[in-house]
């Protein structure tokens, strides 16, 4: 249903938690948002009110699917090549494009393109036999970082190895990124959005902290960061997304070094990195993605304070949340609670906490506890 005024409808292929969060800005600019969902109680399911349970590797069900939207955004990055092309051939406008989305979808296809464009990167090679994977170590020095060039998130997909024999089974089935392990102090994050007609704006460098290769915190902005070093992740950002055509949001995961940084992965679309935004910029980057992708002007990402700390809610040994969430908004009525409307499950990421505050400290330690008190681990 499309609301009046001649306002767009925005279709996003995927009905996880970036869906949902991208409901209310989508309300809030007056836009129409509809989702293909993976299953009727899928999280963006049960707040949008457009979301066709529909398999997004079948051709025939995303396109009936996007002929009744302006523009088809993703709210992942794992849909089918083929399917890609069709909607590209039957002229739905994509964003980001397939041309673009390739390098956030295959890993080794990044590493060459960022490498041609002479961005820092990990030393790196694709691997297709034993032989690769052993010459590769001998000449960076074992251990190495090993990935499937598709597919992988959150961790998976991604071994410290110490030899060929550790990836076998990747190799059987195809060539598998290796990369040196890179001696960093920390891992950041650049987050910005470009629209079409190439406007773009970037939020303030992040530090990210991974546990399990799952990110678990993010403060904005990076303490102590050297003000070129940030300039230059920036405007390498900036460079990515030009160069690769990107539309909408687009995050760039760093390894700050002590000669400055090399990057690590692409994600083209909105990101763990950025949620602190939601409650901590002028411009959140659900809403940023929706006025990107819609070539809309966009809008301020300077933040409201002096920090943001996020901090990811994973799943613990305690399904009922809604007593934790009463006792969190009373005991700290500045803390924003986002759920995913997910069930619970022990390491599953079902929401994350915002604080924004004048105290680093202080600001972590009120997203901690919000986070910890709603998995269970603390219980006071």
């Amino acid at each position: 249903m499309r609301a009046p005024g001649g306002f767009p409808v925005v279709g996003m292929i995927g009905g996880g938690q970036l869906a949902r969060m991208c409901a209310g800005p989508a309300a809030e600019l007056g836009i129409t948002l509809a989702v293909l969902a993976e299953a009727p109680d899928a999280a963006a399911a049960q707040v949008v009110r457009s979301a066709p349970v529909g398999d997004y590797t079948d051709v025939e069900t995303v396109l009936a699917f996007a002929r009744d939207c302006d523009v088809v955004t993703f709210d992942h990055e794992h849909v089918p090549g083929p399917v890609l092309t069709a909607l590209a051939d039957a002229g739905i406008a994509l964003h980001p494009s397939p041309a673009a989305l390739r390098f956030a979808q295959d890993k080794v296809a990044m590493r060459e393109r960022l490498t041609d464009l002479g961005l820092p990167c990990p030393r790196w090679r694709a691997a297709t036999s034993a032989e690769d994977v052993e010459s590769f170590g001998a000449e960076v020095g074992w251990p190495v970082i090993a990935k499937v060039p598709v597919g992988g998130y959150d961790g998976k997909g991604v071994s410290v190895i110490s030899g060929a024999a550790e990836v076998a089974d990747w190799l059987a089935r195809g060539p598998v990124l290796l990369e040196e392990k890179v001696a960093f102090t920390r891992e950041l994050a650049v987050l910005l959005a470009r629209s079409p007609s190439g406007q773009a704006a970037a939020w303030p460098v992040v530090e990210t902290v991974q546990q399990d290769g799952i990110c678990t915190e993010v403060i904005a902005p990076a303490p102590r960061l050297d003000p070129g070093l940030a300039a230059a992740a920036t405007a390498a950002g900036l460079r990515i997304a030009g160069e690769l055509g990107v539309t909408g949001v687009l995050a760039v995961e760093i390894f700050e070094t002590a000669d400055g940084f090399v990057i690590n992965e692409l994600a083209m679309r909105p990101h763990n990195s950025g949620h602190w935004s939601m409650d901590g910029a002028v411009t959140g980057q659900f809403e940023q993605h929706l006025r990107a992708v819609l070539d809309l002007p966009l809008g301020a990402p300077h933040p409201h304070g002096r920090v943001t700390v996020m901090a990811n809610v994973l799943g613990g040994d305690y399904p009922e949340l809604y007593p934790a969430y009463r006792h969190i908004l009373a005991r700290d009525p500045g803390v924003k609670v986002h759920l995913y409307g997910k069930d619970v499950r022990p390491g599953r990421k079902i929401g994350h906490v915002n604080v924004v505050a004048r105290d680093l400290a202080d600001a972590r330690a009120r997203a901690r506890h919000a986070a910890d008190y709603l998995a269970g681990v603390i219980t006071e």
